[in-house]
């Protein structure tokens, strides 16, 4: 357990293509989609850089060139930024270990490359004191359409169901994709077999970590929140100059 009182790395989780994003992926790698004319990710890693975050591992593959043209080494965003490469699109567990080198025995925060939050919402995340983990959760999401998280009354997560079927407990906390780790995380990724799905799931790794007695606490996120999973989600927010939108459904897992 990693009892450091701020985090100052990050991770963020950008290789996919994004295929419900149809034709507008030909070119850009879904993070790279502008939303109210700036990209997906450069909302990611300005959020990062406010709330004390100082390097950034960026995981690419599609279409990798778009974003390293873009972000370089970081010096332009405030923070120091380098990049790996997902060789194998098998899910969101193993890639999680592409970070090992980056984080070493350091804690740092995860995120996906589509999901859009306040540049307030990191700051409860850079935390970690007497924890092995932190889980970002938003109320009254469809939870059957990306993962439902079960809470104690201490605020620890207690169990994770990643798109609960009909006759499975459901629950009012989505997983709403950022969160925060402890090197702990490597000895559970290490372990993952296939899901039904086909991938390894990085929710049956915290779901793990929990079973095992480690703590991960949940972070009820406030204010807006989106993932950019389609073109209609997309179209949402850039109709609404404002801000990412509180309505959009997410899933936990980018595509």
């Amino acid at each position: 357990m990693d009892t450091g009182s701020q985090i100052h790395k990050g991770v963020i989780l950008a290789a996919g293509k994004g295929t419900r994003m149809r034709e507008l992926t030909d070119e850009l790698p879904k993070p790279m989609i502008p939303v109210r004319g700036r990209p997906i990710l450069e909302y990611i890693v300005e959020g990062l850089v406010a709330n004390g975050v100082t390097e950034i591992l960026i995981v690419v593959g599609y279409r990798a060139g778009v974003i390293t043209d873009h972000f370089g080494d970081g010096s332009n965003f405030g923070c120091k930024i380098s990049y790996t490469i997902q060789e194998v699109q098998n899910g969101t567990g193993k890639v999680v270990e592409l970070a090992k080198d980056f984080s070493q025995d350091q804690p740092f925060i995860l995120s996906y490359g589509d999901i859009l939050v306040p540049q307030e919402s990191y700051a409860g995340l850079v935390g970690m004191a007497g924890l092995d983990g932190k889980l970002t959760v938003k109320i009254d999401q469809d939870v059957r359409k990306g993962g439902a998280v079960f809470i104690g009354e201490n605020g620890l997560v207690t169990n994770l169901i990643e798109k609960p079927k009909d006759d499975e407990p459901t629950s009012p906390y989505y997983n709403a994709g950022i969160y925060a780790f402890a090197p702990s995380i490597y000895d559970y990724t290490a372990k993952l077999q296939l899901s039904p799905r086909g991938e390894y799931e990085l929710t049956d790794a915290i779901r793990d970590m929990v079973n095992d007695g480690l703590k991960i606490e949940a972070v009820v996120l406030q204010g807006d929140w989106a993932d950019v999973r389609d073109p209609e989600v997309l179209a949402e927010l850039n109709a609404d100059p404002a801000s990412p939108s509180s309505e959009a459904s997410s899933s936990s897992a980018s595509s």
